[in-house]
């Protein structure tokens, strides 16, 4: 090969080289500074929900953790749908965060016909920051103490059990479907715009039972004014270890618990990534972070970005059949 071609390869390798190692020196600089500003956690749903609660304690864990403020910004409506649109739509740089949950993520994806985002291809997972078991709660004016007592009185009522959700499609509403359809009974859905209006009316006796997240739950419970029956985990709840799985109850496939995790708009950095997991990582072992969120009934979960992917992928696949079977739909 002539000297000159020789030269021309070699200044083409060397520049196609180059063009490699720019983007990837520019990401990990980028990695190394950041953050240089405060990033946004978006919270899908209105204050004071479960997502709302978990999402505030691990915000101020990450903020700590890399020196820059981790602000909320409650985007609630439509089952998660907005906000998760809003961090989808983001410039993915690692300033917009959701905090994600298996409601929004991996039901709404089969519950409604259409949505603006995608659970997969829209969305970097980052890492799982807990599990949360669910409570029945009844109105402790009925003569229910137990699930096989809620079963019994249900169906020597029949119709006139109401049970009422976050919303129609909410990971509650589909776990009233559930045990219906496994205990053989029938109960009417009552849904509401949000757990805290639902509560209300169960206290004020307008429905009679709830399937709640126990962060949620948890203070009416304390005070009297709801009454625990069961919890809907695979296992006890660390908060009410003297409460029956729905298993041990006698629905042996009645398992609803919710996960919560970060996510990040697809396509962000592998440095700032790795840098959002680490720093995630740390947070759920911080003596502190690790108090608060016991103490709302929450289980600190770290992942890797690829374990929390696989989980959406297997809640996916199990919520789609169940959609389907309890025959919900939402435009």
């Amino acid at each position: 090969m002539p000297a000159t071609s020789r030269r021309s390869v070699l200044a083409a390798t060397a520049k196609a080289a180059l063009a490699v190692a720019l983007p990837l020196a520019t990401q990990l600089a980028c990695a190394q500074d950041y953050p240089t500003k405060p990033i946004t956690l978006v919270v899908p749903f209105v204050a004071g929900g479960t997502t709302d609660i978990l999402g505030r304690i691990v915000a101020d864990g990450l903020g700590k953790k890399l020196g820059q403020p981790v602000i909320v910004d409650n985007r609630g409506g439509a089952g998660g749908n907005i906000g998760a649109a809003a961090v989808a739509n983001a410039k993915a740089d690692g300033y917009t965060l959701l905090m994600g949950y298996n409601g929004t993520n991996a039901i709404n994806p089969s519950l409604y016909k259409k949505l603006s985002w995608n659970p997969v291809n829209s969305f970097d997972p980052v890492s799982l920051v807990a599990r949360v078991n669910n409570v029945v709660v009844v109105n402790p004016t009925l003569p229910i103490k137990t699930l096989p007592e809620l079963v019994a009185y249900a169906k020597a009522h029949p119709g006139k059990v109401n049970y009422g959700s976050a919303g129609p499609g909410s990971i509650f509403h589909l776990a009233g479907e559930m045990l219906s359809q496994q205990a053989g009974i029938s109960m009417t859905h009552v849904p509401y715009k949000g757990a805290a209006p639902a509560l209300t009316d169960l206290m004020a006796g307008q429905t009679q039972v709830m399937f709640s997240t126990i962060p949620t739950a948890l203070p009416f419970i304390k005070s009297g004014q709801l009454r625990a029956i069961a919890v809907t985990g695979a296992q006890r709840s660390p908060v009410f270890s003297q409460l029956p799985t729905a298993r041990e109850g006698g629905l042996k496939d009645m398992v609803v618990d919710s996960w919560f995790g970060v996510f990040a708009p697809k396509g962000l950095p592998a440095p700032i990534l790795g840098r959002l997991n680490q720093a995630l990582h740390e947070v759920l072992v911080d003596p502190a972070v690790v108090r608060s969120l016991k103490e709302q009934g929450a289980e600190p979960v770290a992942s890797t970005p690829a374990e929390l992917a696989t989980l959406l992928a297997n809640d996916l696949k199990s919520w789609q059949a169940i959609v389907k079977s309890a025959s919900v739909s939402l435009d």
